[in-house]
């Protein structure tokens, strides 16, 4: 999964085309971690997206202006528009991450 650095990098990455999911996390996060454990499988089966992370520690302003309250989030992104959010308390299986997915078809 690749890094976002800033907020240019994310402005062009969730402009693309084709969808983008960006994973927001921290390093002090138990859940995020635990999602670590699982979230490789996933990005396998689900890739049709293209897989980013950042950190809401370090870009603050994003996680803010996206509405990211908890971590980890995932939010999916197409043409600079975000399309989906799953918030941080419906994200700690990977069924629950699975089944976001799946409704997004």
């Amino acid at each position: 999964m690749q890094g976002i650095k800033n907020n240019d990098q994310f402005r062009e990455t969730v402009s693309k085309d084709e969808p983008v999911i960006v994973k927001f996390t921290a390093d002090w996060c138990p859940d995020c971690r635990r999602m670590d454990m699982f979230i490789d499988d996933i990005m396998d089966t689900y890739n049709e997206y293209g897989w980013y992370e950042l950190n809401r520690d370090e870009l603050p302003e994003i996680a803010d202006e996206q509405e990211v309250m908890g971590i980890p989030s995932l939010l999916i992104f197409k043409n600079g528009e975000k399309k989906a959010h799953l918030h941080s308390a419906n994200a700690k299986s990977p069924e629950q991450v699975k089944e976001f997915l799946d409704a997004q078809k």
